[in-house]
């Protein structure tokens, strides 16, 4: 079985009902190209990037959980893969929420999933009703509905929390990219009032049959009542008027503070797969002086970027 690479921005693996495979995600994200697996037994979406000091390139799914288009009946081992015609070094693949185009992956996480209310926790019902008491309101607006307005008041409200958990810059997404994203039908932007000032927003986005918690974030004078709980419970409603669960995601790592904090909504969990694949063994070798166990991350991948 062939992979090719094909230069078209990843539309051979676009499905406009699915957002992480939908053009505006994709053009967001920056797609370059598609792998074709097997003459379309598996398409996956890819941005291709130079390799600093070589003449060779990688690539890499967008964020999210892309995964590809087929394929999901049976999983491809990647080892019967010729990937020679591709021309890339590797490629590192973040698949759908509990499935795997290609087999044996690496769970990287696993997600926290609410379908239905069930699983709220007492104590965060209580203290949604608490906010309710405080004037909170929270509204779902399909995201090509989103005005400047409401698209401000998210953008605000997310830059203020990656400022505060000095995220990486790659988190700090333009004003280009929110349009794009919330340009698809299957988005939906979740806003959260109190007095008629917007201070806390989420994105929900369905796509593989889930609907999932993409970004949020809350202001920093709205802090001390925790509107995301709020919003979290609206997410959980909308997604049973769609008839799909809800992926909240997981934590940093599993156990902080933020992987216990979706627990207290879900009522099951997923597995996240990512396929760390090496296209061309030789030049891998060649370029990953980071594979030394004693380097900076051996278990980054792939290694000549750690």
């Amino acid at each position: 079985m062939k992979a090719t690479l094909i230069a078209d921005g990843g539309a051979a693996a676009s499905e406009g009902d699915n957002f992480f495979r939908s053009a505006p995600f994709l053009e967001a994200e920056g797609a370059t190209h598609t792998v074709d697996i097997g003459e379309g037994a598996l398409r996956l979406p890819v941005i291709v990037r130079p390799i600093e000091g070589s003449d060779r390139v990688d690539a890499i799914s967008p964020y999210g959980y892309p995964g590809g288009s087929g394929g999901y009946g049976s999983p491809i081992d990647p080892a019967e893969v010729d990937w020679s015609e591709t021309g890339l070094v590797s490629v590192f693949v973040r698949d759908r929420i509990g499935d795997e185009g290609l087999s044996g992956g690496t769970v990287r996480n696993h997600v926290h999933i609410a379908d239905g209310d069930s699983g709220i926790r007492k104590r965060l019902r209580e203290q949604i009703r608490r906010n309710e008491r405080r004037g909170w309101e929270v509204k779902a607006i399909g995201g090509p509905d989103a005005d400047e307005q409401a698209r401000s008041a998210f953008e605000r409200a997310y830059a203020e929390t990656m400022t505060r958990t000095e995220a990486a810059e790659r988190y700090f997404f333009p004003s280009e990219y929110f349009e794009c994203l919330l340009g698809s039908e299957r988005s939906w932007l979740v806003l959260a009032a109190r007095e008629g000032e917007r201070l806390a927003a989420a994105t929900a986005v369905a796509s593989d049959g889930y609907l999932h918690y993409y970004l949020g974030g809350t202001a920093d004078e709205a802090l001390s009542d925790s509107p995301m709980k709020n919003l979290f419970a609206a997410m959980i409603e909308l997604g049973t008027e769609l008839g799909l669960p809800v992926s909240l995601g997981g934590g940093l790592s599993p156990g902080d503070s933020l992987d216990d904090f979706k627990r207290g909504f879900a009522n099951g969990e997923a597995p996240f797969h990512t396929h760390e694949l090496v296209c061309d063994p030789d030049a891998y070798d060649s370029l990953a002086p980071g594979s030394d166990p004693d380097g900076p991350d051996p278990g980054f991948f792939p290694a000549y970027r750690s």
